[in-house]
């Protein structure tokens, strides 16, 4: 995204809006501060769907149209989705359903419908993608079944869950074709094993997406501030930015393929002292890292989505963190 970024979610279970505001924040820690928030450029074509939207909400109900698209928490990565898929279909109209009503305005601004998700409505769209956490529901199951039941049937219904359900811990390798975690293991891939299910019941897609990373306030940022971390630092990491996880999604969307699922990520899996030598030879930061101390917590996994990649013809514009922060590799 424009500016350079990175909020890495290493387990991909709480990805939270980055709230947008009209005056952008910047982290002292930087030798050269840099804006951690992204600017969403609103065109004029965007602007006159936003006066569009704003019109057919008060009246209750819109026509739907065949490229229009529904997204099921239009957090980072569900504004990315949005703004991606109106670049490639101009004047369709895409609504966002949120828990609460405290961005709406954000999401107006930006072409999005706001909808409630306790607001009752037989309306139902070709494309739907559901990318809310599941840190916010009793039924993150139920939930989704509630999205799909909002779609159609024509386009693409797609849920973006997590790489975290393969089961492979002694950073081995680690495919689309790798086992699930078996159900009963733990109690948080149990949850997003039966999410995907439901997907896979209405014939949905299934997008397993890697660490998300978009501004330097995530996992590696808390590790600088900290200083040293308990924590082995041989343990694999896998890395994706968000806005190659919103092309992709837009990707599978566009496919209107029924019953799969996709890997994300950007095939450079990292350690986490690679992560944070990384961190370091960027000479972004003033502070430096001191080191991991732990010995015994749990290994990862390297991901490989070359399967994906060539099924799709996808490929991400930012082929690796090291891309990312400007360090060659």
């Amino acid at each position: 995204m424009g500016t350079i970024s990175c909020l890495i979610n290493f387990t991909n279970l709480s990805r939270k809006p980055i709230s947008c505001s009209s005056s952008a924040s910047s982290l002292s820690i930087f030798k050269n501060p840099i804006p951690i928030f992204r600017s969403f450029n609103i065109s004029s074509s965007m602007a006159a769907a936003s006066l569009q939207v704003s019109a057919s909400s008060s009246t209750g109900k819109t026509r739907v149209g065949e490229n229009d698209l529904l997204i099921v928490g239009p957090g980072v990565l569900g504004r990315l989705v949005a703004e991606k898929w109106r670049e490639e279909h101009p004047g369709c109209q895409i609504h966002g359903q949120t828990v609460t009503a405290d961005h709406h305005e954000e999401l107006l601004s930006l072409g999005i419908n706001p909808l409630l998700k306790e607001t009752i409505t037989d309306q139902k769209f070709p494309y739907v993608i559901f990318c809310a956490p599941p840190s916010k529901t009793p039924d993150y199951p139920g939930d989704i079944r509630l999205a799909a039941l909002s779609w159609n049937g024509e386009g693409s219904f797609v849920f973006t869950s997590s790489s975290l359900l393969y089961d492979c811990n002694d950073n081995g390798p680690c495919d689309e074709d790798t086992p699930n975690v078996p159900i009963g293991r733990i109690p948080r891939t149990d949850n997003l094993l039966k999410a995907e299910k439901v997907v896979l019941d209405f014939d949905g897609c299934v997008i397993r997406l890697a660490g998300l990373y978009i501004s330097y306030r995530g996992a590696h940022f808390y590790w600088l501030r900290k200083g040293t971390v308990d924590a082995r630092p041989d343990h694999i990491l896998n890395l994706i930015h968000y806005e190659d996880a919103a092309s992709l999604s837009v990707a599978v969307l566009k496919t209107k393929l029924r019953g799969r699922i996709f890997l994300g990520c950007d095939n450079h899996p990292l350690s986490r002292q690679e992560v944070m030598d990384l961190v370091d030879i960027s000479g972004k930061f003033d502070k430096k890292f001191e080191g991991f101390t732990g010995t015994s917590d749990p290994l990862g996994k390297m991901l490989n989505n070359s399967k994906t990649r060539k099924e799709l013809g996808w490929e991400p514009k930012y082929p690796s963190f090291a891309h990312f922060v400007g360090v060659s590799e």
